[in-house]
């Protein structure tokens, strides 16, 4: 696989972990796929439960878990390590401020568009930045915006498609519309990020995401015009992966009849990990009395069935009782806990293997 260039940082390995809140992917999972030479990612979301002993203040336990995770992320590895920062997120600009001043490598940010992501930066921060979207329409907004207002190009742009796992940037009906599969999608923002790359001199790598399990995969959604892939799902199943043993033995139970999409309190699609908590959920037996944290800016707790803060804080440590799985589409398809240093090996291997059919077959 052709190493991932964004700026001046080389990803020798291709592939960007996702950002996995509440608590999935801190600095372990991270500094793990950041040795073996792709991008680890630290998730922003939920710091604020999972460091409550240091402050009961949900905003500045928030504060010092992100620098606590990039301060041990640091001290493990060399390599790049980025933070996910939700633009839903109430304290989304408190975590984007402490991301860049413990100089974390990358910011990727989605679940809504982060239009002023760029205002936060200052003269000399090298921390790049690279947004997710989820169509052409929004990487070419974004794009111009960016530059309109800051004079400032996104460092790399991601692509989510539909079969991605956690909050979907997508209505129900489309998520199984073959219009807007990753396939279809990635030529078209890999074409509308060329033609503003060509605009202005600059090169955007684009890495996608959503449903990627193999590496077939790769080679395929590389051959669309993806210079990266971002993985969530396949990191789970990691021992290095910071959940539970249970949320990830939940991977490898789940039939593919038991991946299902569900409507998050947040307001938005989601794809998950049915269990006895969203069939409670679905029968109408949780009611939030007060919302504890406030930490998305578009949930409403007079209208939530639930506190999905807690839901996922629960099931991060294991209490699938009272919580539940945010998965990809391929969940189902885990089958055992491996290393991150087998998982990328084997997907290099794969990969190879089948450029190597591939160069085959044209020779004959």
């Amino acid at each position: 696989m052709k190493a991932l260039k964004i700026g001046n940082l080389i990803a020798r390995t291709p592939i960007v972990q996702g950002g996995m809140g509440v608590g999935i992917s801190l600095y372990g999972l991270a500094s793990a796929v950041a040795n073996e030479g792709g991008i680890g990612v630290i998730s922003s979301a939920g710091l604020g439960v999972i460091y409550n002993d240091y402050s009961k203040d949900y905003r500045k336990a928030s504060i010092y878990g992100l620098k606590e995770e990039l301060r041990k992320a640091r001290a493990a590895t060399r390599g790049i390590i980025g933070v996910n920062v939700m633009v839903a997120m109430s304290n989304f600009a408190d975590m984007v401020r402490t991301a860049i001043a413990e100089k974390a490598d990358i910011i990727f940010s989605g679940a809504g568009l982060p239009l002023n992501l760029p205002s936060f930066l200052s003269e000399g921060v090298k921390t790049k930045l690279a947004p997710i979207v989820s169509s052409a329409r929004a990487a070419k907004l974004l794009c111009n915006k960016w530059f309109s207002e800051y004079k400032y190009i996104p460092d790399a742009i991601v692509v989510e498609g539909p079969k991605a796992g956690g909050h979907l940037g997508y209505k129900a009906e489309q998520i199984d519309d073959e219009r807007f599969a990753l396939d279809r999608i990635v030529p078209q923002v890999a074409a509308e990020v060329a033609a503003f790359s060509a605009e202005h001199n600059c090169h955007i790598p684009v890495i996608a995401g959503g449903g990627i399990y193999t590496g077939e995969d790769i080679y395929r959604i590389m051959e669309l015009g993806a210079e990266g892939v971002q993985m969530g799902t396949r990191f789970v199943t990691t021992e290095e992966c910071d959940a539970d043993d249970s949320f990830k033995q939940s991977y490898i139970k789940a039939g593919k009849e038991d991946i299902e999409i569900i409507e998050s309190p947040v307001g938005m699609p989601g794809r998950a990990i049915r269990n006895s908590f969203l069939d409670r959920v679905k029968e109408g037996l949780k009611h939030p009395k007060a919302c504890p944290f406030d930490c998305i800016r578009t949930c409403d707790v007079t209208h939530s069935p639930y506190c999905i803060m807690l839901a996922l804080y629960n099931a991060f440590r294991g209490k699938l009782q009272n919580g539940y799985a945010f998965c990809g589409a391929n969940a189902w398809r885990a089958d055992r806990i491996g290393t991150v240093h087998e998982l990328m090996q084997s997907l290099s291997e794969e990969y190879d293997a089948f450029v190597a059919k591939i160069k085959s077959l044209r020779s004959r």
